[in-house]
């Protein structure tokens, strides 16, 4: 996987338009019952951005590593683990260099949209064969993008903005895509005041939409089995029409297949 200009230039801003607190109470009661249910202790957040799920894991006693492509991503993870207090593993890798890290993980996620980065069916198909080949045999896989299937279909064009205010300084964030025959542009517009007057910053990158009947295919054709798609970390069943997210959870064959 290529670099992605964008990550390494908004890593420094990147957590002041994540309300973290209040979206980790909201997630990770979903990946904690999943990971009880199927007795998962070791875990690798890919394409982990500033790692706040891979520190979060950690401090609840999983063995958690996080990787992204981002250099400058993994330096603020590394300075967020650190702030906290807490020993999370980060590298530098993209989705389809999870191999060389030379382990496996009883749970690979890979949350974020980060998989519709990959811009091709066969990059995706490589991404996938990775995953398979991180995880030790029966071991779960998560995924989380957004619902393309609504975005595509509704020209779902705005994501709400995003704003944070600390002292005298305001940063506001706005993204929206740009839609193409076969990919959208990720634009995210950075406005930030200190003192008198904005200054502003656009970041773009391209993403090919991934939608829910290819996903299963691409799934299944890599071996993964027992296959269930949510709509939400509520749980709720995915509908293609209405549902926000996409979040596969699937298995990987067992060794003895």
């Amino acid at each position: 996987m290529s670099r992605v200009a964008l990550y390494d230039a908004v890593a420094a801003d990147y957590d002041r338009f994540v309300n973290w607190e209040g979206r980790l109470s909201y997630e990770l009661p979903f990946f904690e019952s999943l990971f009880e249910a199927r007795g998962v202790h070791s875990v690798l957040d890919a394409a982990c951005g500033t790692g706040h799920h891979t520190i979060a894991l950690a401090r609840r006693g999983y063995q958690a590593v996080g990787t992204d492509l981002s250099t400058a991503m993994i330096e603020q993870a590394r300075q967020n683990a650190a702030a906290q207090g807490v020993d999370a593993t980060f590298a530098v890798a993209g989705l389809g260099e999870l191999a060389s890290l030379g382990r496996t993980f009883d749970a690979v996620l890979c949350l974020g949209n980060s998989l519709p980065h990959l811009l091709s069916a066969s990059a995706v198909a490589q991404s996938l064969a990775d995953f398979a080949t991180t995880l030790r045999p029966g071991g779960l896989l998560v995924i989380q993008n957004r619902n393309f299937d609504r975005v595509w279909a509704e020209r779902e064009r705005f994501m709400p903005p995003q704003s944070q205010r600390q002292g005298e300084e305001e940063w506001l964030f706005l993204r929206f895509y740009d839609f193409h025959p076969e990919t959208v542009t990720f634009n995210m517009i950075r406005l930030h005041r200190a003192g008198e007057g904005w200054a502003q910053d656009v970041q773009s990158t391209e993403l090919r939409p991934i939608f829910h009947d290819d996903l299963v295919a691409a799934l299944a054709a890599t071996g993964f089995r027992e296959l269930c798609f949510y709509g939400s970390y509520d749980s709720s069943a995915f509908e293609p029409n209405r549902s926000g997210d996409l979040i596969a959870v699937a298995r990987s064959s067992p060794c003895c297949e």
